[in-house]
């Protein structure tokens, strides 16, 4: 099964899936190996990974689509994506459709944010025209070339004009055919259970250390009826504090004694990254090679 097939099996069956952020292909093998069975891949994760700037719409599409290619690469199971504002026009947006799936995204999200686009979580942000979105989302699904990539439209006018113009914004991203979309912002369990009353479709939930006032915990997002919940920063935050802790056990005492339950052992870390696998993997194919260089010479004699 394809992993956008797993993935819409994941949204579309009983109960909630977890997903944890990766802002790596490392950090996304981290998630994979400790039984998670999809992942999402946010740009605020990203502009930390890759710029350590904040998320203020910095980056561009082929730089989005070469990083979530190595995050694909390194995992099996479906990797959900952010799109940004979709980088543009509709033009543009077509194009990020077709490279994004070619890096092997199970889905992505576009924003209706105007460019450049800022994190939901900060201030200062503004949406397009709902027509203008609304042309967007109808060249990304026309972009798809495979009918099982998830497209989903996020509107991020909660934070700039209440619920009410965001629920009616998804509802019309909804009649235009998206698979699912998402009020940013609306993340209180009262104002989810509304979303998922008023908004047709599947409803994934947000729970962002971006946001540093959400109190809703997933078990009630699940008792609510969400089908995806995304922590799309855990990993990031994770990896400040555990390196940052590390340096400072390394400067202050010049060593790492104080952090050495903190870092991995050698040999778990060569099981994560394969270096066994890729030994064995090294060696059979020598000893291909080597079976038909014998062959050769039996035919010599």
């Amino acid at each position: 099964m394809s992993v956008r097939k797993k993935f819409r099996e994941l949204i579309a069956a009983p109960g909630m899936t977890m997903a944890p952020g990766a802002y790596d292909a490392l950090s996304a093998k981290i998630i994979e190996q400790q039984g998670f069975e999809a992942m999402v891949a946010g740009g605020y994760a990203a502009m930390g990974a890759l710029l350590a700037a904040p998320d203020t719409g910095q980056s561009n599409m082929r730089d989005y689509a070469d990083h979530y290619a190595r995050i694909c690469g390194a995992v099996n199971i479906p990797v959900y994506v952010d799109a940004d504002t979709g980088f543009g026009g509709v033009n543009n947006v077509r194009q990020m459709v077709r490279a994004f799936e070619a890096a092997g995204v199970a889905g992505l999200f576009i924003s209706d944010q105007v460019f450049p686009n800022r994190c939901g979580y900060m201030a200062g942000k503004q949406v397009i025209p709902v027509e203008e979105m609304l042309a967007k989302m109808k060249a990304a699904l026309d972009a798809r070339r495979d009918p099982d990539l998830v497209i989903v439209a996020r509107s991020d006018a909660f934070g700039v004009e209440g619920i009410d113009a965001a629920i009616e914004r998804c509802q019309m991203y909804m009649d235009l055919g998206c698979d699912m979309a998402k009020p940013m912002g609306a993340d209180s369990i009262e104002q989810f259970k509304r979303v998922l009353r008023e908004v047709p479709g599947p409803q994934l939930a947000n729970l962002s250390h971006a946001n540093s006032t959400w109190k809703t915990t997933p078990k009630e997002l699940e008792a609510a009826g969400a089908a995806l919940c995304t922590f799309p920063s855990a990993a990031l935050f994770a990896a400040v504090g555990s390196v940052t802790r590390a340096m400072m056990a390394l400067k202050t005492h010049g060593n790492f004694d104080a952090v050495k339950n903190e870092l991995s052992p050698l040999d778990d870390y060569y099981e994560l990254v394969g270096l066994h696998r890729q030994t064995a993997t090294e060696d059979g194919y020598l000893d291909a090679a080597r079976a038909v260089i014998e062959k050769a010479k039996a035919r010599k004699k």
